[in-house]
């Protein structure tokens, strides 16, 4: 059950894309801030300092989680502005620091030391042609050894599924290394704390029809000397969750529909059991059939509210589709 909203923007997005070479602008490295969330990445977080500066990219910020290293002193002596986050979690590291960023463009990186400072450019250049939010995709370079077996088996499972679920294709959506305009930011309901704010941040780009594009990077292993914050079973799985749960505003008919299938199913199954008990042996079971009775209800109900909704969402979008070009009409009639 994919995305009708998305389904519908697939069109309108091939014609802005046309637009957006026509709109091309200059982007200068001052007004790009890097943003580096970080927790114990001392190891590591001069070099990347030190690649974007020699990029040209002097303003950085770092946003430490409270390390118990070295980290932000290191990140000082770089000539990194350092801020230690009040929370916890990459999620909150981000939404915290967008506060203290007074620049229009962000470039978001892991501070391990994996992605490459010189992709730094190409990411930031469908910015300048309109794009609000670039992802930059590590499979299309990747070292051998930069992920394990389980950890890339589980990546394409999760973009696999984002695309079931979404409808979008982002070939990348755990992707580290961002760019973003603050104003689109800043239209985004995030509310993750920890590791799922890639996915968040994926979602919401297709929810409120960010204009989100991909292109490759490379992705190199992590230095020996780094160790990974990450654990792949429990994160992963607290992403797949989170796939879902998000797919209750963004994709209702999926989200309602899939509960109301498991509803009526898990109730036929009951009810096959009670009638065959009923002709093999001539047993009623009068409890088991009100149950069977009881989840077809619910699942036909939740599959009413699940189309229902998703009615609603799209005529949401197609509202604020409206409003949006209304303003942007506006706007160019003052230019004038």
């Amino acid at each position: 059950m994919e995305n009708d909203g998305a389904r519908v923007d697939a069109v309108e997005r091939e014609t802005e894309a046309l637009v957006m070479t026509e709109t091309t602008r200059d982007i200068s490295a001052e007004e790009v801030c890097v943003l580096i969330p970080t927790l114990n990445e001392a190891a590591t977080i001069g070099d990347v300092i030190e690649g974007f500066h020699e990029h040209g990219y002097t303003n950085v910020v770092v946003v430490d989680g409270d390390s118990d290293d070295d980290t932000r002193e290191v990140a000082r002596e770089h000539g990194a502005q350092v801020i230690t986050q009040s929370g916890d979690g990459k999620g909150q590291a981000v939404r915290e620091a967008l506060e203290y960023i007074t620049v229009p463009y962000v470039l978001m990186v892991d501070g391990d030391g994996t992605y490459d400072p010189a992709d730094a450019d190409a990411m930031i250049e469908p910015l300048a042609r309109g794009y609000e939010h670039v992802i930059g995709n590590r499979f299309a370079d990747m070292d051998d050894d930069a992920m394990a077996a389980l950890n890339g088996f589980g990546n394409r499972l999760i973009n696999r599924s984002f695309r079931f679920v979404h409808g979008a294709e982002y070939d990348d959506i755990l992707s580290g290394y961002r760019a973003f305009t603050t104003d689109s930011f800043e239209r985004l309901s995030l509310d993750s704390d920890g590791f799922t704010i890639e996915t968040e941040l994926a979602v919401e780009c297709v929810k409120h029809g960010v204009d989100t594009t991909v292109i490759p990077i490379s992705y190199s292993a992590r230095p020996e000397e780094s160790e990974t914050n990450l654990h792949p079973l429990k994160d992963g799985g607290t992403i797949v969750l989170a796939l879902y749960s998000l797919a209750k505003t963004n994709n209702p008919l999926f989200y309602f529909g899939s509960l109301g299938v498991a509803g009526i199913a898990s109730g036929g199954v009951i009810a096959m059991y009670v009638l065959w008990q009923w002709v093999q042996y001539q047993q009623g079971h009068e409890i088991l059939a009100i149950v069977s009775a009881a989840a077809i209800l619910l699942g036909v109900q939740l599959l009413m509210f699940g189309v229902l909704s998703d009615m609603l969402v799209t005529l949401h979008r197609e509202q604020r589709r409206r409003l949006e070009q209304i303003t942007r009409n506006a706007r160019e009639r003052d230019d004038d």
